[in-house]
């Protein structure tokens, strides 16, 4: 008897516009104090709490549409749960450890299985409970979620979903989790960079300057102080993903499988049975034939 294939849950229109909407806002809450002048209060202090009042709801939305579009229940919504418990769970065992952080890999490859959508709620529910269980709240929290829903999400978005299987879809997604293992910490790095003061002047953000300067500043303080913690995590990430990539894969789809998904519910009548006339219905079952 062979297994019946497991696909990533696609996007529909609906997922679309709340990851699109909820990515916008992300992209803003990062990118604004490079734009901001000179006067600007500039402290993400300020503006992490209103973030992640706004996050909570949007991931809601990306959740609920998703739903609503692919036929997901609770069942779904389970296993999203033991899958973000289980990243809480991977998160301090690498905290503060030269950036070695194993829970990137589970999100790469959980993020392939479920898809784009919930593998973007995933990545963000995640790193919030793995921030309650390491004490790591704080402004950086919101921008944190965000940008692991971002790693997640793009796992879902790869090629072959459905159909690439094997060392080739190991080697793909390897490569997918050093890099984004590296992007998580450039985006990160745009959180504190602008309010870190004492920085050598080749190096520090300056209020006002033209974007080009500020960005030469920003590529140098990441090769300065960033790499040391990025490179490990991505060479964690394609160790762990080429070594235990495969068996995990297969637990995660196989329990996908057997949640059955993606299946529409069939009604049969058992051979020789008619089909009960229901109450308050206008259709009247044919007569039997006439025995002769």
């Amino acid at each position: 008897m062979t297994g019946r294939a497991v696909r990533a849950v696609r996007l529909g229109p609906k997922s679309i516009a709340a990851l699109a909407l909820t990515s916008a806002t992300g992209v803003a809450a990062f990118a604004w104090p490079l734009l901001a002048d000179r006067t600007s209060g500039l402290a993400h202090s300020q503006d992490a709490p209103w973030l992640f009042a706004a996050l909570l709801p949007l991931l809601l939305a990306v959740a609920v549409a998703t739903v609503s579009e692919t036929g997901l229940d609770a069942k779904a919504v389970a296993m999203l749960g033991v899958l973000a418990a289980a990243g809480a769970a991977l998160r301090p065992l690498g905290a503060g450890t030269a950036g070695l952080e194993p829970m990137f890999f589970l999100m790469v490859l959980s993020g392939r299985v479920l898809g784009p959508g919930f593998g973007f709620v995933l990545g963000a529910v995640s790193m919030f409970a793995g921030a309650l269980l390491t004490g790591g709240v704080g402004p950086w929290m919101p921008f944190q979620m965000l940008t692991m829903g971002w790693v997640s999400m793009g796992a879902g978005l790869l090629p072959g979903p459905g159909t690439l299987r094997g060392r080739r879809e190991l080697l793909l997604l390897a490569v997918y989790g050093a890099v984004s293992a590296l992007l998580y910490g450039l985006v990160m790095n745009l959180q504190g960079w602008p309010y870190i003061a004492g920085l050598g002047s080749g190096i520090s953000f300056v209020p006002g300057d033209p974007l080009g300067e500020n960005l030469a500043r920003y590529a140098a303080y990441v090769l300065a102080t960033s790499l040391g913690w990025d490179v490990p995590r991505a060479l964690l990430t394609v160790v762990l993903t080429l070594t235990l990539g495969g068996t995990v894969l297969r637990a995660l789809r196989r329990a996908t499988r057997r949640a059955a998904f993606d299946a529409s519910p069939a009604f049969r009548t058992a051979p020789g049975q008619q089909e009960d006339v229901q109450e308050g219905s206008d259709s009247v079952p044919a007569p039997l034939p006439e025995s002769r």
